[in-house]
């Protein structure tokens, strides 16, 4: 049923929560909490539960509402909170074994076989094809899963939240050009994790 917050621009809502009021608030949470959790199971596909985290990202959004000085930009600002908790988490989690740098030997300026893999198939498909679909999806998470933190960050940010290498590199405090040297290594590297079921279904490449 309809509300007169849920008639509301996020804008006006995020205006609304700078003068504290909790029912604009609750509607900002409604309206993004898909998006919050989907970004959190993104970020982190092999963390049991990122319940807590999302509760947690929106009380940060509550707490410190009034700083945001452009109430329209709230989405790139909720990605923002959504990845700081990120790192803010991987850093009390323990360590994992030691990972070889993707890193090195790339030109970061290159772009020479970045789009080859850019982009992860939609997983909206036809009624006939959800079987398939669940499958695929199944492979891209795991697939995600043993990508390093930093790199599945960075083409998570790029893929799935469409930010520029600059607002990437703002966002992850790292230079440019490691921000584009691991979004190509992780995209030639998830390439090779989904080559083989590719081939079992009869595509050769992730995307056109």
């Amino acid at each position: 049923m309809a509300t007169a917050y849920s008639q509301k621009s996020d804008r006006d809502l995020v205006l609304a929560c700078q003068k504290r009021d909790p029912g604009a608030f609750e509607e900002l949470v409604k309206r993004h909490q898909r998006t919050v959790y989907a970004l959190l199971y993104q970020l982190a596909p092999d963390w049991n539960d990122t319940s807590d985290l999302a509760q947690e990202v929106f009380i940060r959004v509550w707490r410190s509402i009034n700083n945001l000085r452009n109430p329209s930009s709230f989405r790139g600002w909720l990605t923002q909170i959504v990845t700081n908790l990120f790192y803010d988490e991987l850093r009390r989690r323990p360590r994992r074994l030691p990972t070889v740098s993707m890193d090195e030997g790339l030109d970061p300026d290159a772009e020479d076989g970045a789009n080859a893999t850019r982009d992860i198939p939609d997983a909206t498909m036809l009624p006939d094809e959800k079987v398939l679909n669940r499958e695929l999806s199944e492979v891209i998470r795991e697939a995600m899963v043993k990508l390093p933190e930093q790199f599945r960050t960075a083409i998570v940010l790029r893929e799935v939240e469409g930010l520029s290498y600059e607002e990437i590199a703002i966002l992850t405090k790292t230079e440019m050009g490691t921000v584009k040297s691991r979004i190509a290594r992780a995209r030639t590297k998830l390439q090779e994790l989904l080559q083989p079921y590719l081939q079992r279904t009869g595509s050769s490449e992730v995307s056109s």
